[in-house]
């Protein structure tokens, strides 16, 4: 069994990398996801790639996935129905959410509704203070009449929220065994498990998203494991994380929320590495898809990662329009633009890219899946950026005639030609790109020009040199196989897992025996779960950290502990983590810790990749008519096999260079070289 395979549903394609673990052979695929039931087109791309590298299911030794599923379930509301059980007077926890406007503006203001309505809230009789101390008993009587009016509210799965669980999880573990002898067979979800952490809003709306996709998810793995044995596949799964670890599936089935981001988390480690090897430890990851583009700061060949996230933004730029989780996940921005994302006139007469998509189904015009309202992948055909008969290495063919036709329609609305049309379309996402990335990149106090771009996903490559030019970055690296890198990424990363805890502790009057005290069951907790995936815990390394503020203040800066556990050592760390976002201190102001967090990792997977194969020679294929940015008019282009060009070769934009599942558009002025590691590096032109 020495086969490993990485595989990433995206909302347009799903993408699988097999790595052959005797000769360090790389197989890519890449095929249509299927929306209705995402497990079909798993099981087709596994049957796909195992056949283009010739190999048989048994000897399969790991599958790595990651899957859209958590988010579209919470996005599109297709979860199943959940009831909330409260502490008495706090039913409304959901509904009354931060009491705080994400637009004062906007008197039309729309806030996102929680997954569980109040007409399914119960309370029980109980009250913790916030040490963890009792201050009111657990009422059972009160707790049997909350399981037995969830017992007829016809629900799937229950999410249990009491205050202050974070500090002393009992009355939380007794509300739930005295539900499950009411409702055998309810999925339950308790905060002081999915969220023990401070913020009783965004530990509800944690909790409660956990138990909204918990049986979703529990029965596409229940299939998906089914249809793999039925192919002769025998292995458990293990399934990427939102922060860029993999989880055993046992894990991932009690905590599926941990799931949300884990394609684009994928994608990030991918990145990372591409860097590494090309010699620039400090990326910024581009990830362009078919429905979505992602940007990830990676410094010194670290994604940053953040302790919560939000999905389902009403606003997608908009923090607070969405449901907050508290789940650590790579940090990075969302941006509405992918190859299928829909162009529209909007109402002030001016080009609109997404934020909706045209997905898989029916995808863009050109599919001709019946899509017929114009997208990004319509205009970079259009434009020559695409070859409509060697889209997917030609396994695929696109309908240029169909795309043109929907864009000379969509331009004359604008007085624009087709191809005025399809150039619009392609300024403006790659405009909207470039400003959501600099941004991104200001929020953390760095500056875009002092890191180097890494394109991946299918569309990443087409643009990543348009938005580079736009950030004032003058290196671009995009890896082989950049249309499948999230998948790739999901084969080098560790088995891991983060376990955090709330607990308010002014750093004053702590000493290193307390501090151990606290982190040894989170330690615990992390070595247990990766020992469930087979892991010997004590090949792990533990990290362990702490956000802490400045008494008084409302927000958190996250800083590492140090291994003695001394708490000087500690305010120098969260001094040097403050003054590098803030720029200031308050020398002698009490600190405090709030939440404290352990991070177990098993090694990081050896790949061991075979040398890159060259089939020597360099001859462009042909050439084709593409649109010229500095020209402004469409010139010929020379058009390169990514799988021909030799070790250290050097192209001169503007030019093509093709591999099956994706296209690298070189600028004029730009020059692009292929280094030891396979990857295509150009370098740009300064901006005028």
């Amino acid at each position: 069994m020495s086969l490993r395979i990485g595989v990433d549903i995206g909302g347009t394609f799903t993408d699988l990398v097999l790595l052959d673990l005797a000769t360090g052979r790389l197989t890519n695929a890449k095929v249509l996801t299927t929306p209705d039931d995402p497990s079909r087109g798993v099981l087709a791309g596994l049957a796909e790639v195992l056949a283009r590298a010739g190999a048989r299911a048994a000897d399969v030794s790991q599958v790595i996935h990651g899957t859209t599923l958590v988010a579209n379930a919470i996005i599109e509301r297709k979860g199943v129905r959940v009831a909330l059980v409260a502490t008495a007077g706090f039913r409304d926890v959901l509904d009354m959410a931060r009491e705080w406007r994400w637009d004062i503006y906007d008197l039309t203001l729309q806030l996102p509704a929680p997954l569980v309505p109040r007409s399914r809230a119960v309370e029980v009789i109980e009250r913790l203070g916030p040490d963890g101390a009792v201050v009111t008993p657990f009422d059972d009587a009160s707790a049997h009449a909350a399981a037995t009016a969830i017992a007829g509210m016809d629900v799937e799965a229950a999410a249990i929220c009491l205050l202050h669980s974070f500090r002393n999880p009992d009355h939380e573990r007794r509300m739930a065994a005295i539900l499950a002898e009411h409702c055998p067979g309810l999925a339950i979800s308790l905060s002081c498990e999915i969220s023990p952490t401070i913020g009783e809003y965004e530990r509800a709306s944690t909790t409660a998203a956990n138990a909204y996709v918990q049986p979703v998810f529990r029965r596409y793995i229940a299939g998906l494991a089914e249809g793999m044995r039925g192919m002769g596949i025998g292995v458990d799964l293990l399934l990427m994380q939102s922060d860029g670890g993999t989880a055993h599936q046992n894990t991932a089935l009690r905590m599926p929320i941990r799931l949300v981001q884990s394609g684009p988390a994928g994608g990030a480690r991918a990145a990372a590495l591409a860097g590494q090897l090309a010699g620039h430890a400090d990326v910024l990851a581009f990830d362009m898809g078919g429905t979505t583009a992602k940007a990830c700061l990676i410094p010194a060949g670290q994604p940053v990662r953040a302790p919560d996230f939000e999905v389902a933004r009403i606003a997608r730029f908009r923090r607070g329009s969405g449901l907050p989780l508290k789940v650590p996940a790579v940090d990075m921005i969302e941006i509405g633009a992918g190859g299928g994302s829909i162009a529209r006139v909007n109402a002030l007469g001016l080009i609109q890219v997404g934020p909706d998509s045209s997905s898989a189904d029916p995808g863009p015009v050109c599919y001709g899946r019946g899509g017929t309202e114009p997208t990004v992948t319509d205009a970079d055909l259009l434009l020559g950026y695409l070859d409509a008969d060697n889209f997917l290495g030609g396994a695929m063919r696109l309908d240029r005639m169909a795309a043109e036709a929907a864009l000379a329609r969509f331009g004359a609305r604008l007085g624009l030609t087709a191809v005025q049309a399809a150039l619009g379309i392609h300024d403006t996402v790659n405009e909207t790109m470039a400003q959501a990335a600099g941004i991104h990149t200001l929020e953390k106090g760095l500056r875009a020009q002092d890191f180097a771009i890494v394109a991946i996903g299918g569309a990443g490559p087409v643009h990543a040199c348009a938005v580079a030019q736009r950030l004032g970055i003058g290196t671009v690296i995009c890896p082989a196989g950049a249309g499948v890198a999230s998948a790739f990424g999901f084969l080098a990363a560790p088995v891991s897992f983060e376990a955090a805890r709330a607990r308010v502790e002014p750093l004053a009057t702590l000493d290193p025996a307390e501090v151990a005290a606290i982190l040894a069951p989170l330690r615990a907790e992390t070595l247990a779960s990766i020992a469930e995936a087979g892991i010997d815990p004590a090949t792990c390394t533990v990290e362990a950290s702490a956000e802490l503020r400045y008494s008084g203040q409302g927000h958190e800066v996250e800083a590492a502990i140090p291994a003695d556990g001394a708490t000087a050592g500690l305010r120098s760390a969260f001094e040097a983590a403050y003054l590098a976002l803030y720029n200031r201190i308050e020398p002698g102001a009490a600190v405090e810790a709030v939440t404290w967090r352990v991070i177990a990792r098993a090694p990081t997977p050896d790949l061991r990749l075979a040398g890159r194969s060259f089939a020597g020679g360099s001859v462009p294929p042909g050439s084709r008519p593409i649109w010229c940015a500095t020209a402004r008019a469409i010139v010929p282009a020379p058009v390169y096999d990514r799988y021909r060009l030799g070790p250290a070769e050097r192209i001169a934009g503007p030019a093509i260079v093709e591999e099956r599942e994706s296209t690298a558009v070189i600028p004029h002025g730009a020059t692009a070289r292929t280094d030891a590691a396979g990857n295509l590096v150009i370098t740009l032109e300064p901006a005028a």
